[in-house]
């Protein structure tokens, strides 16, 4: 099980075009984790705003009877692609990863495919 700054760090550094991700809490809109970002991109703000995204999403399922689990939410921009994974596990319990990627760098399969893998071990 990886720790949060580890599992933050693999995901930089293992998925092409990666501008950034973070750990957040979609109760209170907070990060617990953040690496990448800049100028281009701040994450705290990101954060704040996805977890909108996400309570969005889950108030729209229970609305609809879906009994189901988000596995990501994908929202593309005309350079970036930004991925939402909330967490499945029980320790994980209201929590999301997310992760913005330069469109022209990232292969978007292959980042869902580590994003879920990184997800499953996880330590929160």
């Amino acid at each position: 099980m990886a720790a949060v700054e580890t599992a933050l760090k693999d995901i930089m550094g293992s998925i092409d075009g990666a501008i950034g991700v973070a750990l957040v809490d979609y109760n209170s809109g907070m990060a617990l984790g953040l690496i990448g970002g800049g100028p281009e991109l701040d994450l705290n703000v990101a954060a704040a705003g996805n977890t909108d995204v996400v309570r969005a999403k889950l108030r729209a399922m229970e609305l609809l009877n879906l009994n189901e689990a988000i596995e990501d939410i994908l929202i593309t921009l005309s350079s970036q692609y930004h991925l939402i994974r909330p967490l499945t596990s029980r320790s994980g319990k209201g929590l999301f990863l997310y992760l913005a990627l330069d469109r022209n760098r990232a292969n978007l399969a292959m980042a869902r495919h580590q994003l879920k893998k990184v997800e499953s071990d996880l330590e929160v």
